[in-house]
């Protein structure tokens, strides 16, 4: 079935990382030293259990204060497929770290704590799931150990989640919501025996039986390098290389180079000294075009045909604000998707997200860090007019600070005027 990206989401102290450190430690994942030395700093701490956390808290300020600053992946696998988790941590000021962390997953597991049901940080990480278009979300109510394993405190936490997803739908997610004890282990691996009430799967069964969504665009790849060896052998050859992106490409498939929307075909596709009649998404190559066409780093070759539609020098978005700087109407940045960078500027402020992200606060003259707003952006060149709903990888930017170099925002397109 593949590898599966899992992101984890919650507020701080939700027990993100003892979940992880318990998936480990039950698929039997956890290399003997790294086992011994959670048993050893759990003794010397005089806790009666494995500290399960430590599995993941890499950096010496997490060990110290029992929390997660920056994301770390962890890799481990089961007889039926192989994961990487990326372990975002959990508090407002790491914000742009569980963003970071969650746009390449596939499956996002957000964490409430029983005792305190949906907070603020509940509304934040989802919201950022739903913007990243998470087709499967696992809502793990967990420390049922806490609250006596209730059925009831489960049912309060799950009923408030629905409210946010009544107001924010997306076609064909899958939501499950799971009550757990990370630290005991409960419906973590195994399905429990501590909530009879509860008869659904644990985490572990429903990685193990998600499906990765199809690409929704045509094949495309976007240029990281023009090869020309003028070597005796390859003395005329002209290839494009990069990583080919949803779905496979072929020999003789048309292709439209954006922005020029100049037309061609693919002639070869070469890896590693050998051609090959076609390539799957995800493969690194380089290709070569039946027309001598003037080809850049950042260009776009994609299976399409050529229209001026797919292209646009404005852009709707929405922001996520990940910079101390505030962002302010009119300011000039640097607008890069993929190996592509151009100029831009920020033509309006439409509106942003309110603390419970419940509703829109309109008539805004700033964007501060970990806010999450409507903007209208004027690109100096022309762009893909592609949404993110369309492609995860055309329909997604980063902004930069010109000035300061700070990779300031992540942006996803809506829409094109």
């Amino acid at each position: 079935m593949g590898v599966l990206k899992i992101a984890t989401a919650g507020s701080v102290d939700d027990g993100k990382s003892t979940l992880i450190g318990r998936l480990l430690y039950d698929t039997k994942s956890l290399p003997i030293d790294k086992l011994q030395a959670i048993k050893d700093s759990s003794e010397r701490k005089g806790y009666d259990y494995l500290d399960l956390s430590l599995a993941t808290d890499g950096l010496v300020a997490e060990r110290e204060q029992g929390i997660t600053i920056d994301v770390a992946h962890i890799y481990f696998s089961t007889p039926d497929r192989s994961y990487i988790i990326a372990d975002a941590p959990g508090h407002i000021e790491y914000t742009r770290n569980m963003i970071t962390g969650a746009s390449t997953s596939q499956i996002s597991i957000i964490l409430i704590d029983a005792r305190k049901g949906v907070v603020e940080q509940t509304f934040r990480h989802f919201y950022i799931n739903h913007l990243l278009q998470t087709s499967d979300l696992i809502v793990a109510v967990n420390k049922m150990d806490l609250v006596d394993y209730k059925e009831s405190a489960f049912a309060k936490a799950e009923q408030a989640f629905q409210q946010l997803l009544a107001k924010h739908q997306l076609p064909h997610r899958k939501v499950y919501f799971i009550p757990v004890s990370a630290l005991k282990g409960d419906n973590v691996v195994h399905t429990s025996i501590t909530m009879p009430w509860y008869h659904g799967p644990s985490i572990l069964q429903v990685l193990s039986q998600v499906e990765t969504a199809a690409p929704l665009v045509q094949s495309f790849l976007q240029v990281q390098n023009v090869i020309r060896p003028k070597t005796q052998k390859y003395h005329d050859y002209r290839g494009f290389a990069g990583r080919i992106k949803g779905d496979q490409l072929k020999v003789g498939d048309p292709v439209t180079v954006l922005p020029s929307l100049k037309k061609s075909v693919v002639e070869a596709i070469h890896f590693n000294g050998e051609n090959f009649e076609a390539a799957p998404a995800g493969s690194s190559v380089s290709i070569s075009l039946q027309d001598d066409l003037n080809v850049d780093r950042g260009d776009i070759l994609i299976k399409t045909e050529a229209s001026d539609s797919l292209l646009t020098k404005n852009i709707t978005a929405t922001l996520c604000w990940m910079d101390t700087q505030p962002l302010v109407d009119k300011k000039k940045m640097w607008l890069q998707y993929g190996t592509q960078r151009i100029m831009c500027r920020v033509e309006q402020l439409i509106s942003k997200k309110s603390t419970d992200f419940q509703s829109d606060v309109t008539d805004i003259k700033q964007l501060h860090l970990n806010d999450i707003g409507q903007i209208k952006i004027k690109t100096s060149k022309p762009v893909p007019s592609i949404s993110f709903n369309q492609s995860r990888d055309l329909g997604r930017f980063i902004l930069i600070d010109p000035v300061s170099k700070n990779t300031s925002a992540v942006g996803f397109v809506e829409d094109h005027t």
